[in-house]
């Protein structure tokens, strides 16, 4: 199990950052440009964390550099299943960070609901 799986499924932001690259870069369907930066990213995860229900990781594979997190959760009454893709440097550390998601619907009520919450701060 990795490290960014422990730290993502335990809500644990200052474990998670100690998984990034200062340099990582975030991909999501739920927000329209990349996210450059551990903070950033950081702080978006954290955000996400607040929107997710149920939480979960069901399955995970790892082929060289590159590690598949396959994640179930709920947002309000939606079901969503997705995917991290997470790309490592020679030290270990998430270089490049992709999610994928589905259903369509699901993902339209997530980034709905992480617009409010970054809206709010």
């Amino acid at each position: 199990m990795s490290g960014v799986r422990e730290a993502l499924e335990a809500g644990d932001v200052d474990a998670l950052a100690e998984q990034l690259h200062p340099d990582v870069v975030f991909r999501s369907p739920a927000v329209y440009r990349p996210y450059h930066g551990r903070d950033t990213v950081v702080a978006l995860l954290g955000v996400v964390a607040q929107v997710f229900e149920n939480f979960r990781y069901a399955h995970e594979w790892r082929d060289g550099d590159t590690e598949i997190l396959f994640f179930e959760t709920n947002v309000a009454q939606y079901e969503l299943q997705g995917v991290d893709i997470l790309e490592y440097d020679s030290e270990g550390r998430v270089t490049s960070f992709i999610v994928m998601i589905r259903p369509l619907s699901g993902l339209q009520a997530l980034a709905a609901a992480i617009q409010a919450k970054l809206e709010a701060v």
